[in-house]
């Protein structure tokens, strides 16, 4: 698992090619504002303990954004960090089970379009939280 977390006083995406045909089609962006937004690149062998690393990221990113002194979570897949992929359905499950778990730890977490390349607005704070990378 390969997790870049940039905290942005504003982060606003917008689908514009979809590249999965599996999973929900979404044409509409989101806009947010002092959010921490999570990079993810789950990896290969992370499909072995999904529970593992459910639990690792769940813990990173609580402790990221208490450092960054927000509750709005997002989760956004970029499978860019590494050299391996783990299958998009157990990324997308993991995603799913994530965000369940944040939004019962009263944490605002949502997930931008899964299956997409988009277009991105960020605008982040040259602080020294506001960029943690973690690899697990």
């Amino acid at each position: 698992m390969k997790l870049l977390m940039i905290y942005c006083t504003r982060f606003i995406y917008h689908p514009t090619i979809r590249t999965l045909d599996k999973f929900d089609e979404e044409n509409d962006g989101s806009a947010y504002e002092n959010a921490l937004v999570a990079f993810i690149h789950a990896e290969a062998s992370d499909e072995s303990d999904i529970k593992s690393v459910e639990t690792k990221m769940v813990k990173n990113l609580k402790w990221a954004a208490k450092k960054n002194q927000t509750k709005q979570v997002i989760l956004h897949s970029f499978a860019h960090l590494s050299e391996t992929k783990a299958d998009p359905v157990f990324t997308k499950e993991l995603f799913d089970r994530v965000e369940a778990r944040m939004q019962n730890a009263d944490y605002l977490c949502s997930q931008t379009a899964f299956g997409y390349f988009m277009d991105l607005d960020i605008s982040a704070p040259g602080v020294s939280q506001a960029r943690i990378f973690k690899s697990f």
